[in-house]
């Protein structure tokens, strides 16, 4: 669609517009917040065929996480390492005992 179209639309629109005014006559259209919330849902559907055009998922995905880095810390291993030991120490220790279950 070409801009003559969103032009002649815009210009209608206002004109209408001054009309109600001019009438002193609340216009139907709905309140700005709605308005605002159609022109989000506009702006991120464009983005989205957009991003879809110019960049394939796996393209996406390295963008979003260049700079991340997930190696875990010394701090981090420590710490699951902690969580983990009650569980390997009391399976060493009795390997005849039943696994207990989770109860959900």
């Amino acid at each position: 669609m070409d801009w003559k179209a969103y032009a002649i639309s815009l210009a209608t629109g206002l004109l209408v517009g001054a009309i109600y005014a001019f009438l002193n006559t609340r216009s139907p259209a709905p309140p700005v917040i709605a308005l605002l919330g159609l022109l989000g849902m506009l702006v991120g559907e464009s983005l989205t065929s957009w991003a879809k055009n110019h960049m394939s998922l796996a393209e996406a995905t390295r963008h979003c996480l260049h700079a991340k880095d997930f190696t875990p810390t010394p701090a981090a291993l420590a710490k699951q390492q902690a969580a983990c030991a009650p569980a390997t120490q009391q399976a060493q220790s009795d390997p005849e005992a039943p696994k207990q279950e989770r109860s959900s």
